[in-house]
């Protein structure tokens, strides 16, 4: 597992930023700080791709280089997801996309919930490095759910999983449920609230980066 703030790196400074209270009231630079956070998580996970040999003609000769053998699917989340996605195909330009709704369904007595699978369109999966981009890992079952889903469409060769923000318990369930999973994480918080909502976390990244929904 990668951790951002494990290293010392200017993502410490955008982390810091998207969870301070006083920085959220500008959802632009909310939603900004993300797209750097994409585009840096992105040119991590570029480092473990695989890459062949070729050259490219220059206009005085050919000069040899490494290009990716294959282009990742870049899989959101919607709707807290699109700043961060933003950010990894700025990088991954010629990459192709998966959209999924996922939500959590309303909170019962005892506070669980269920993950509610709506909307998803994607190309194949099959033997593809797949990306699974959400800001926020909570509970993890999100993450699982949506990965479950995106088999009905091929199994990917690699997985990996990025959050801007997760808990421990979040990534012990994860992490039991998708062992293959590479994850890349921006900070690492301990626990969650009865509600299952990170803390401190940041609080909810759609309605920072959107505006509150109804």
């Amino acid at each position: 597992m990668f951790v951002f703030t494990n290293t010392n790196s200017i993502a410490n400074q955008f982390i810091a930023e998207l969870r301070d209270i006083h920085v959220q009231q500008d959802s632009f630079r909310f939603r900004t700080n993300m797209e750097r956070l994409g585009s840096l998580f992105a040119y991590e996970i570029s480092k473990q791709l695989s890459y062949s040999q070729t050259s490219v003609k220059t206009p005085l000769g050919e000069a040899p280089t490494q290009l990716l053998t294959k282009q990742p699917v870049l899989a959101t989340i919607l709707r807290a997801s699109l700043p961060l996605y933003n950010g990894f195909l700025s990088i991954f330009d010629k990459s192709e996309s998966a959209f999924i709704g996922a939500y959590r369904g309303a909170h019962k007595a005892d506070n669980s919930f269920d993950i509610v699978q709506g909307y998803t369109a994607t190309p194949s999966l099959q033997d593809r490095v797949l990306i699974l981009i959400d800001p926020m890992l909570a509970t993890g079952k999100s993450m699982v759910s949506t990965y479950e889903q995106l088999l009905r469409y091929g199994t990917p060769a690699q997985l990996h999983i990025v959050s801007i923000i997760a808990s421990k318990p979040g990534i012990a369930y994860v992490q039991e449920a998708l062992p293959q999973a590479k994850l890349w994480m921006g900070d690492v918080d301990e626990e969650m609230n009865h509600k299952s909502y990170i803390v401190p976390g940041l609080g909810d990244a759609g309605d920072l980066a959107f505006g509150e929904k109804l």
